[in-house]
């Protein structure tokens, strides 16, 4: 049973719903509390059970007010008992929590159970990432429940690891990312094309990326894309970013594409793909996505993207939080068509890029894992 507290087009729900359309070795179901004005499980395959049960979790919750934290509270152990009630969620082999909410009502629900419960980690274990009160239903309820967790990066993993029972079972696999690995890219033509692929939020670096693009892009034809819809009540930041363009003066060369479903077709139409979180992104599947299709994959220097960039080698890595050092990485990149080919050429060859039938079989073999351990009799 995968539960996921939104339906909304964020980067664990569009990870799950590529990991079950990858067709895993389970039966799976999905339980979501109530479905969003998105609903990314309207992909699922007509083959994985879905249901939904519960009160709306709504956005954010990590950080607020006393009251905003009281009512999420609330909501949560709603959520627990009606979880805890789902005949599939009482009859399955794992219960597998997709999102850090989903965990934390997860862990409630479980109390008392024998059913073996696995966290996807997608966040760092921190305050920053998690707000006070999330870190600490994680850190005191969910991570010392959990029978097993399946991290998205090493760095995200060693965050929960001091947390974690001495028998918890632990894997590092990134998530499904719907990656092909390209083969050599025709030379494109028209003007140099920079992009991001993220949801628009404060904290994925989008205000960063145009500053700097402003400042290494003030000359000549170069275009910057957006490419990511604006969930979570950011809509509003979306609209400071196109009217930040226009004040910079480089509106015509500044696009804000929306969500887009053709994630390969928005690659194809761009050089070099940026990521660039304002804090330590636990992975980003969007490096995995360009790195796969051939962009020269330029990253901030910190978190789960260190794991899969060698600055200079199949992609750059950038000082965080310095939207100077970006531009300039960007000028060099800009100025230099033989490093852009050097760069884009040996992205594809990033050792342990793996397409979704790949991290669906490592996922299986997990699952399996941690059903049969808690399935086996207690020593006297």
């Amino acid at each position: 049973m995968h539960l996921d507290h939104t339906t909304a087009r964020g980067g664990a729900e569009l990870a799950l719903v590529r990991l079950l359309r990858a067709g895993g070795d389970w039966l799976p179901a999905v339980l979501v509390p109530a479905v969003d004005e998105a609903d990314a499980f309207a992909a699922l395959p007509p083959t994985v059970l879905r249901r939904t049960a519960g009160v709306a979790q709504g956005p954010g919750g990590s950080a607020g007010s006393p009251l905003r934290l009281a009512v999420l509270a609330a909501r949560l152990v709603v959520q627990a008992v009606e979880t805890r009630l789902n005949p599939l969620v009482r009859t399955c082999d794992v219960v597998a929590a997709n999102s850090t909410r989903a965990a934390a009502y997860a862990a409630v629900a479980l109390l008392g159970s024998r059913t073996p419960l696995v966290v996807h980690l997608r966040d760092m274990v921190d305050e920053e990432s998690l707000g006070g009160f999330g870190h600490r239903v994680m850190t005191r309820l969910v991570l010392p429940r959990a029978d097993g967790v399946i991290a998205n990066s090493h760095t995200t993993l060693s965050t929960a690891r001091p947390f974690l029972r001495d028998d918890a079972i632990t894997a590092v696999i990134p998530s499904a990312a719907g990656l092909t690995r390209a083969a050599a890219r025709p030379p494109r033509t028209g003007p140099l094309r920079i992009g991001m692929l993220a949801r628009i939020d404060p904290w994925k670096g989008q205000a960063e990326l145009l500053e700097a693009f402003a400042v290494a892009c003030r000359h000549g034809d170069a275009e910057l894309e957006f490419a990511g819809g604006a969930p979570f009540e950011h809509e509003d930041f979306a609209a400071r970013l196109a009217a930040r363009a226009a004040e910079l003066g480089i509106a015509d060369r500044v696009r804000l594409l929306g969500h887009v479903d053709d994630v390969p077709e928005a690659l194809a139409r761009w050089d070099v793909g940026v990521q660039y979180s304002t804090r330590a992104e636990p992975l980003g599947q969007n490096v995995l996505q360009y790195l796969a299709a051939g962009l020269v994959t330029v990253v901030a220097d910190e978190g789960g993207p260190r794991e899969w960039v060698t600055d200079g080698e199949n992609g750059r890595r950038v000082a965080p939080r310095d939207p100077r050092a970006l531009a300039e990485v960007l000028r060099e990149l800009v100025e230099d068509a033989a490093a852009r080919e050097r760069l884009a050429s040996a992205a594809p060859g990033t050792p342990g890029l793996l397409d979704d039938a790949a991290v669906a079989r490592a996922h299986a073999e997990i699952y399996r894992e941690i059903a049969t351990r808690r399935r086996m009799p207690v020593k006297a």
